[in-house]
């Protein structure tokens, strides 16, 4: 549970330390997480219930959902588990997978059930939930929605070996790229039947007006009644090219961190410069994929490096200047 240190904003300056960017939706998933466990303290308080409000998360792959989710967890030090929308929509046996994905949160909660009922799921491309007109209604994505539906807004679930979990106060956070969602919401909104004057605030409006409406998901794809189990709405925005640069350079777990850690137990200095980054930066834009191709790129650099520097005790320094170059190995001086 959180304890009285862990604010929003303590929320969100632990986030910024791993995650880059996405100002907004930090701000908005810190807000709704720390509600979420104040709601549970106080429904057991009470000995009421909890009106859980799950999250959805909107924006392109690779601009930092899995991640977000993933930190959280790890700050409240809650078990976390992911599920894969798409993977769900092509078995026939749905409640299966689900009993799946929540055996996987006890098993994060080290065989814990009442820990793992505290927990949080992250269902990723929950937009590819639309049934195709090719699929028979038991593979479609709208039957898993309904599927989801009673999971999501709290039960009791029957596991393996006759055991239960309550999902009741289990977290639930999706999120999709949601293709096309802006073209809907060009069209529906606009709030012009509200009447404005001088003195409302046009920073409200305008963010009123940014917000993806229930109405717009409907239109996309989602039935109202999984809609109305997702109530909080973060957009997440693409990366841009520094964005990509800081996510392999400044997080305190960055990949470039974590090399010069690899590199410094061999007695190695490893330095890269700015201009490397950059570069890598620009090929993972081309990819289209975000933040998840950095990883790839990086480790390509590295590789052969890596592979000659632990068999040559003579090289005291690596110095990488351009990505379309070879790095220079320094060598120790050679004793007189």
């Amino acid at each position: 549970m959180l304890s009285r240190e862990t604010t929003p904003s303590a929320i969100v300056r632990y986030l910024d330390q791993y995650v880059i960017g996405q100002d907004d939706a930090k701000k908005i998933l810190a807000v709704a997480v720390y509600a979420h466990y104040r709601k549970i303290v106080a429904a057991e308080r009470s000995r009421g219930a909890v009106a859980k409000s799950n999250i959805l998360l909107v924006g392109p792959s690779g601009t930092g959902k899995t991640l977000l989710c993933h930190t959280l967890s790890r700050m409240l030090d809650v078990p976390f588990a992911t599920a894969d929308a798409t993977s769900l929509a092509q078995t026939k046996y749905v409640n299966e997978e689900i009993e799946a994905v929540l055996q996987r949160l006890i098993d994060k909660a080290g065989g814990n059930i009442a820990s793992a009922e505290h927990g949080i799921v992250f269902i990723d491309e929950i937009d590819k939930l639309k049934a195709a007109k090719e699929q028979t209604l038991a593979l479609s994505g709208e039957s898993v929605q309904h599927a989801l539906l009673k999971i999501m807004e709290g039960a009791p679930v029957k596991l393996p070996g006759n055991r239960y979990i309550d999902t009741s106060n289990v977290l639930f956070i999706c999120g999709g790229a949601f293709v096309g969602i802006e073209n809907i919401m060009s069209k529906t909104h606009g709030f012009g039947f509200i009447a404005t004057s001088v003195d409302d605030n046009q920073s409200i409006l305008d963010r009123l007006n940014k917000r993806i409406k229930p109405t717009d998901l409907f239109e996309f794809g989602l039935i109202p009644e999984f809609t109305g189990r997702l109530p909080v709405i973060a957009n997440l925005h693409p990366l841009s090219k520094s964005m990509l640069v800081s996510i392999m350079s400044v997080p305190k777990d960055s990949i470039y961190r974590q090399y010069v850690e690899i590199f410094r137990g061999e007695g190695v200095e490893l330095s890269i410069s700015q201009r490397v980054f950059e570069q890598m930066a620009e090929i993972a834009i081309e990819y289209k994929t975000g933040a998840r191709s950095l990883r790839g790129i990086f480790e390509e650099l590295m590789t052969p490096i890596l592979y000659l520097v632990p068999d040559d005790p003579g090289i005291c320094r690596v110095e990488i200047t351009s990505l379309f170059e070879d790095a220079c190995l320094i060598r120790r001086p050679t004793p007189a």
